[in-house]
């Protein structure tokens, strides 16, 4: 059963302030997601930083888990991108860590050898993202410029024409002065 946002606003109008704190406090008690809405909003720049990491680990994990070898599920990467996203709305490291989706993926495919094309397709996808997000800040290309060009040296040698796709969507989305290359 869904209830409207709006339903729910009619009711806590009605009720005190000390109603509206155990209310709130049982959200807090028994919802990651809250804690963590918390932590951003009344936690400062210490609580961002540790979400980051959170994410950045989450990450890592499904490339280069400190036992064993790399599930790769996409899912659960792009997922703790995506939570962080949310929670935080801190555009600035949602970019930093889809940035270190692919190079953790970079560094799998030269690891490992050739992966399945829809590993690729994946690192593409979320480089495209990094690339046209970039190209349209000009502060965020100076910021990231340098990690996304150590992106395209790293692939230099992988398969399914990993590297050449990587270049294709960099150099369509980058000017890049001829004085640069």
């Amino acid at each position: 059963m869904k209830v409207k946002l709006s339903d729910i606003k009619k009711e806590l109008k009605d009720l005190s302030q000390k109603e509206l704190i155990t209310i709130i406090s049982e959200l807090y008690k028994n919802s990651k997601e809250v804690k963590e809405y918390f932590a951003v909003k009344y936690g400062g720049e210490e609580a961002l930083e540790e979400l980051f990491e959170a994410a950045a680990k989450k990450i890592m994990h499904e490339f280069f888990p400190s036992r064993g070898h790399g599930k790769l599920r996409f899912g659960v990467a792009r997922k703790a991108i995506q939570d962080y996203k949310k929670i935080t709305n801190d555009e600035d490291g949602t970019l930093a860590l889809r940035i270190i989706y692919v190079e953790y993926g970079t560094e799998f495919t030269n690891t490992y050898g050739d992966i399945h094309e829809q590993f690729y397709d994946s690192m593409l996808s979320m480089f495209q993202t990094v690339v046209i997000e970039c190209s349209s800040n000009e502060f965020l290309l100076n910021k990231y410029n340098d990690r996304l060009l150590e992106i395209l040296d790293q692939s230099k040698d992988t398969g399914w024409g990993y590297h050449d796709c990587l270049c294709d969507i960099y150099y369509s989305h980058i000017e890049v002065d001829d004085e640069d290359e």
